[in-house]
């Protein structure tokens, strides 16, 4: 492989961790997004909204959602999840990463 040609190229990792509540809002609004792929994981801790741990699904739980996008459809999904932010235990953000092309 030349060394001009590089397997990789820059996106954004969006990372969002809110209230189970909110799981399904935010994949509608990422697929609103044309985001083509996500991971949701169980999580739990401690934050400002208090501790966040809990044995029965969707109650007093969070999940992590992560996508990899382009930094114009992080911009967007940003501002759309500025819509929750007080509303429910929520933060989000993102990280410039490089992916296989």
């Amino acid at each position: 492989m030349s060394p001009e040609v590089s397997p990789v190229e820059p996106a954004v990792l969006i990372t969002i961790i809110g209230e189970s509540v909110l799981k399904d809002r935010i994949i509608q609004m990422l697929k609103s997004q044309s985001v083509s792929g996500y991971t949701i994981t169980q999580v739990q801790g401690e934050g400002g909204r208090g501790r966040r741990i809990s044995d029965m699904p969707g109650y007093n739980t969070n999940v992590e959602i992560k996508t990899v996008v382009s930094k114009e459809v992080s911009d967007a999904i940003l501002y759309a999840l500025k819509e929750h932010k007080g509303k429910h235990a929520l933060i989000a953000f993102r990280q410039n990463v490089e992916v296989l092309d």
